[in-house]
This record gives structure tokens, C-alpha cells and sequence, in this order.
């Protein structure tokens, strides 16, 4: 777990999401990333063990 909610980020990258939220009509950049974590991880969801959670991360290119 977290120790806190906070998370740092690159201000490219912040400022890319500000823009692509408020075109996207979520009420905040928080909403566009709670959701866009949401949808990435819901494709992790129903494996059933860690290697093929592994598996699915290599097939989704986050891991090598």
C-alpha cells in the first residue's frame, strides 16, 4: 500500500493529461487517470496466477 496519495509525476506528462481530460469531459485530470489505471488494470484482472500476470504485463509491453 501507499504510504500517502500522492504520486509525482513529470509536468509534461500533467500537462498532457490536464488537456486530454478536459477534452474528454472528465470533471478532473484525477477522474481521466482514476480511469485510465482502471481500464489497464482490468486487463490484469482474472489471472490466475503470477506468472500469468507476468505474462499479460509482457504482452501489454510494461515489462521486458
Amino acid at each position: 500500500m501507499f504510504a500517502s496519495n500522492k504520486i509525482k509525476l513529470d509536468k509534461e506528462l500533467i500537462a498532457r493529461i490536464r488537456r486530454y481530460a478536459e477534452i474528454a469531459g472528465y470533471s478532473s485530470p484525477e477522474e481521466f487517470i482514476t480511469h485510465a489505471l482502471e481500464k489497464e488494470l482490468a486487463k490484469l484482472d482474472g489471472a490466475e496466477s503470477e506468472d500469468e500476470i507476468k505474462k499479460r504485463l509482457r504482452g501489454l509491453g510494461y515489462i521486458s
